[in-house]
């Protein structure tokens, strides 16, 4: 009869079973350098937000300092989507500033003492 197929989604087929190395889809929130925040989903968080920092994306490297202020991590794609598709209206854009509001209001404060974080960026 021959092995088994070898790639994952052929054993999971076959056993029915999850792999235990699941990658999850997140949802994240950047505050940008012009005080707006911006909201996005990715399969991979690290390389999206080095993506933002070095200016590779057209939305967000005008906007530079950009800083990771909250994400979220999601076992289903769907949910993900459904989240970021949320905090995006008025309603969950409210929710987030209530959910963020210590962190606004310690940046407020930060950029009126000058202060700076331990990258050197502005905090």
């Amino acid at each position: 009869m021959g092995s088994p197929p070898s790639s994952d989604v052929a054993s999971r087929r076959m056993t029915g079973r999850i792999p235990s190395y699941k990658m999850f889809y997140y949802v994240y929130i950047l505050h940008l350098g012009n005080k707006q925040l911006y909201t996005g989903f990715t399969e991979d968080l690290k390389r999206r937000i080095l993506e933002h920092k070095k200016g590779k994306d057209s939305f967000t490297k005008n906007k530079q300092p950009v800083k990771l202020v909250h994400y979220e991590a999601y076992y289903l794609e769907s949910d993900a989507r459904r989240r970021e598709k949320y905090l995006k209206t008025t309603e969950g854009k409210r929710f987030l500033k209530q959910q963020i509001r210590d962190f606004l209001n310690e940046e407020l404060v930060g950029c009126r003492s000058g202060r700076t974080d331990t990258l050197g960026e502005r905090a």
